[in-house]
């Protein structure tokens, strides 16, 4: 019969475990990544001629978000404050970083996708997965792609998030006013841990798709199962002496 046939059984398997655990783990990824926004602060203290005044302090702050545009992101003071006449243009972070962070969360949305469509063969179809040859071996090639995927794209997420800290942390007082008389001081940001985890799961993916693929291996033409040893013919009789 080539129809629909639901069976939980390949969930209790390795091959359909270890998938559904990589949808989830895709949603982990993309959601970590995609869903950020946080804001990075400094002190800016402002020069003042007249010396018995106390120099002005004001918290400068940019809001920033996924997908990492920071070099589109404004340094913002309080509103109607120039700093005496020295903030007088508005400035940006440094750094673009969506190229890295945009991958990264479109190859996971891919690899969500994917997911869902091999439980549906596993969990509906898994008569006509085992009786085709090709498909074992279609997902196995694109088992085996995915899992370099997830190395080439989280390593250059991890990179990414690397030097987005650095633009939005204590070199973001290099901007063009932080120049004497004007003092900048780096005050707070965020906390990133939601990035932090993004690419650990990453890493994750990787190994949770490079074990998968020995399990996928086995359903293809290309693993041929140990031989089994037939029965071994009954004995002849041994003829007696006269």
């Amino acid at each position: 019969m080539s129809g629909l046939q639901f069976n939980l059984g390949p969930v209790k398997e390795p091959l359909g475990f270890i998938k559904a655990l990589e949808w989830i783990f895709a949603i982990f990824a993309f959601a970590t990544c995609g869903g950020y926004s946080g804001t990075t602060k400094m002190t800016v203290t402002c020069p003042n001629e007249n010396l018995t005044v106390k120099a002005e302090n004001l918290t400068a702050k940019a809001d920033f978000r996924y997908p990492f545009r920071l070099n589109q992101v404004l340094i913002s003071l309080p509103e109607k404050k120039d700093c005496n006449g020295t903030w007088t243009q508005p400035y940006y972070l440094v750094g673009d970083f969506s190229s890295s962070a945009q991958f990264f969360v479109t190859f996971a949305v891919f690899v969500f996708l994917y997911c869902i469509a091999a439980l549906v063969v596993y969990l509906c179809f898994l008569h006509l997965y085992r009786g085709a040859g090709k498909l074992p071996m279609i997902d196995f090639i694109i088992t085996i792609v995915i899992s370099f995927l997830w190395l080439i794209s989280t390593s250059a997420w991890a990179k990414g998030l690397t030097d987005i800290k650095t633009s939005t942390g204590h070199n973001m007082v290099v901007i063009q006013p932080c120049k004497p008389p004007v003092k900048c001081t780096f005050e707070d940001i965020r906390s990133m841990g939601s990035l932090n985890v993004s690419v650990v799961v990453g890493f994750l993916n990787l190994i949770l798709w490079a074990g998968n693929a020995w399990f996928v291996y086995k359903e293809t033409n290309l693993h041929s199962p140990p031989a089994t040893e037939p029965p071994n013919p009954a004995h002849p009789p041994i003829p007696t002496g006269m």
